[in-house]
Parts: C-alpha cells; structure tokens; sequence
C-alpha cells in the first residue's frame, strides 16, 4: 500500500518508481480519485458546518419566544439534515478515520511495492544481477534427477499419489520422510540457536483481510486454495506470522521481531503448466521454513542482510553450491522492495534453481495491516516486514539426492544432517 500524502507531494517522483517497474505512470489518476474523495468530505464539512450555525439560531429566537421568526430557519434545518445524510451515506464505503476512500484504497492496493534505488534495472530474470558464489559444483555428466533416485530407492512416489490427489503431489517414504522432519527441525535450530529468531507454529488457514495485509489478494488469488467457507490455505507462512502484528501499535522498545516457522504450504501454481512438472520442485503442498522479521524502517536493510545469511548457512552446513542473486526491476515480486534469491546447484540439470527468496518489504505490508510503532519521543511510525525462506524444505531434499548420489544409487547423507537422522550416514536400497 502507498502513502497518498506522499504521492499528492511528489507525484513526478512516484511517477519515475513505477517507470523503474515497466509500468505507465499513475499519479494523476490518483490525485484525480483523491480529489474527489476530499471535494466531497469539503462539502460534508461545510453542510454540517451550516446545520450547526442554524440549529443554535433557532435555540436563540425560541429562547426569545420568536417562534415565527424561527419558522423559516426549522425549514432550513430540515433540508440540511436530508442533504447531511445523503452526503454521508456517499461517505459510508470510507472506513471511519481512514484516509483513503473505498475507491482510493483499492486503486493504491493495486500497484506494486517501490522499488529500493540499488535494485537494477531489468526487464525479466535474464537480467537478475549475480552477486556472489559459494561452493564447488559438483558436476556430474551422469547424474540423474532427484525423483529419478528417490523412485530408484522406493522412498518417493508420484503416480501412486496422483490417484489420491492429483499431478504435484508425492508421498515419501521411510528416510525420506525422516529427512524431511530432520532438515525442518535442523534449518528451526539453527535460525533459533544462531540467529535469534523464535519459533512459532501459526494456523495454516487465513482470512481474507489477512492475506490482503501481506499482499497475496486480491493480485494473486488465483494462487491460492480456498476453502468454501471463505478461507484461504496458506501459501507460506509469511501471510499468519507477518499479521501476528497487524492492527497494533508496537513500543520501540520490543523490535526487532524475528520468528521462524514450519508449516505446510498450498499453492495452486496458476499458470506453471508445462514447468516442472515430475519432481518436487513445483508442488501444490511443500513443507518449509519460513523466517519473518519486524523492524524499525532504519534498521531493515541490516536486517535484510541478516536474514538471507541465515538461509545461506543451511547451504554452508550442508556444502550444497549456491549462489546469491538480486533480482532487477522486472523480476521483482509485487510487495517487495529489494528481493535476493538464492539458487542452490542441481547436478543432473548442470543448473543452479532457486531454494529461498529473501524480501524486504519495507513499509508496504505494514500500511496495508496498519502495523505500527511508537518511538520513544512518542511519535508513530509504520514498521518494516520482510521474510524469507530458510529453506524449502522438498527443494533442499531434491538438492540432497542430486548433489550427495553415489554411482552405486545410494545416497550420503550430509554430516551436518546425521544426529537428526539417529547418525544414519546412507541412504540404501531396502533388504529384499
């Protein structure tokens, strides 16, 4: 969400921020809305205004016994009163105290996040800027896909579930699934132990003004699953942590917030046909280990740093090759300010695919939740929000059978991993 006092002050400006983002410049037709919404508060004032002045010089004259006089001026009043009326039921789609009109809010809740100056420019991924990588690839002319292995071993299925629940779905099975519970329960003690943050274990169903508070409605509901009574499964655990502090006015004192999280995730995966479809990297549940933080606005950029070296160190402790990516203008989501994407390394596609993607919202999600602070000289500011993944968890399974297979089909296990997995080193073929 935008600040309207912002956009009527330096139109040209906010003008040149949707420029960066491919987008034709929006600002008239906002001031345009705008103006409308307050020539009508202007003239709800002025009637009211009237009706005031009028009621108390009808008090006068009938305090004086001059009710004759104050015939024509009761008349008055009462075509005042039905014009008072009529003028606030036209103000009736405005939230009491809000600054936005119905009309306003919904045009500034369309338009994406402003984009951070260091973001470069971009039109799409091709133009996303490499900043590091770290890790030896391990490069592998014969290595085969992580479905292919974990078919392979007995310990993934896919066709046995499609009858269950449909394409991008899978069951795992026996170490499989012990690693899945072991990575979730590694990546949560290490963003707890090392990093600071706390862990919770938030509803996996929303409400619909929850899901607008982070900016998932209405832009991407065709995105999400939604049950028939009117919520919403979770896409991430962004949407329940990052509204743990909507509607409230934080002291300063308490920030920042960190949380981390593990859920299951639901995504429809609205126009990815044809992508990925074997394997688990496109799925319409995945488990994962959400990382959020709430901050003060001068501190979030240290804390965006914070928060991505959190998820790089899962890769560290696991020696999985990834790279950190910024992404440009063009590839950067809608909420988001500045996003860094890491991208771990996958041997049979000799390919780096993304694992987390870390965003600074700054203070977008925060004004559509009215999420706030009080400084300690008393002044109320909006906080920032960001999130990001730390990791996904099917995706660092897949990036674990592909980069740690061994030419006799079984499958090491990373030493970081093995006191999670009661100290099992390989993955084997089961006893016949």
């Amino acid at each position: 969400m935008h600040d309207i006092k912002y956009i009527r002050k330096s139109p040209e400006e906010f003008d040149k921020h949707l420029a960066k983002r491919n987008l034709a410049p929006l600002s008239a037709k906002i001031l345009e809305v705008d103006k409308q919404k307050r020539g009508s508060q202007t003239e709800l004032q002025k009637l009211q205004e009237e009706s005031n002045k009028i009621a108390k010089e009808i008090g006068d004259l009938m305090a004086q016994g001059k009710k004759t006089e104050a015939q024509s001026l009761i008349e008055r009043s009462k075509t005042l009163k039905a014009q008072l009326q009529e003028a606030k039921k036209n103000e009736e789609n405005k939230t009491e105290g809000e600054e936005e009109s119905a009309e306003l809010k919904n045009l500034l809740a369309s338009i994406p996040n402003i984009l951070a100056d260091e973001v470069p420019a971009g039109k799409d991924e091709s133009e996303n800027k490499e900043l590091r990588k770290v890790g030896t690839p391990k490069i592998n002319k014969n290595a085969k896909q992580h479905f292919e292995i974990g078919e392979e071993l007995g310990l993934l299925d896919f066709e046995k579930t499609s009858l269950i629940s449909g394409a991008r779905f899978a069951t795992s099975f026996g170490l499989l699934a012990k690693m899945e519970r072991s990575l979730a329960a590694f990546m949560l003690d290490t963003a707890t132990n090392d990093f600071g943050y706390t862990e919770v274990s938030p509803p996996y169903l929303v409400k619909a003004p929850a899901a607008f508070g982070t900016g998932n409605l209405p832009k991407f509901e065709a995105d999400l699953f939604k049950t028939i009574d009117g919520f919403y499964l979770i896409p991430t655990a962004e949407i329940p942590v990052t509204n743990l502090v909507r509607e409230r006015i934080l002291e300063e004192e308490v920030l920042p917030l960190r949380y981390a999280a593990y859920t299951p995730c639901f995504r429809s995966e609205a126009g990815s046909a044809g992508k990925d479809t074997r394997g688990l990297i496109r799925m319409h549940q995945f488990s994962k280990v959400e990382l959020v933080s709430i901050t003060k606005p001068e501190d979030s950029n240290n804390e965006h740093e914070k928060l991505i070296s959190c998820a790089e160190s899962i890769l560290k402790s696991l020696d999985l090759a990834y790279r950190v990516i910024v992404l440009c203008s063009g590839d950067t989501g809608f909420g988001s300010s500045k996003t860094y994407d890491i991208e771990v390394f996958f041997p049979a596609q000799d390919k780096y695919r993304e694992i987390s993607s870390c965003s600074n919202f700054k203070e977008f999600q925060a004004r559509r939740m009215n999420a706030r602070f009080r400084r300690k000289d008393n002044t109320v500011d909006f906080v920032h929000t960001l999130n990001g993944s730390s990791l996904a968890v099917g995706r660092t399974i897949a990036a674990i059978l592909e980069n740690y297979q061994n030419d006799d089909g079984t499958v090491t296990i990373p030493e970081k991993l093995r006191p999670y997995m009661g100290g099992i080193s390989k993955i084997e073929f089961p006893k016949k």
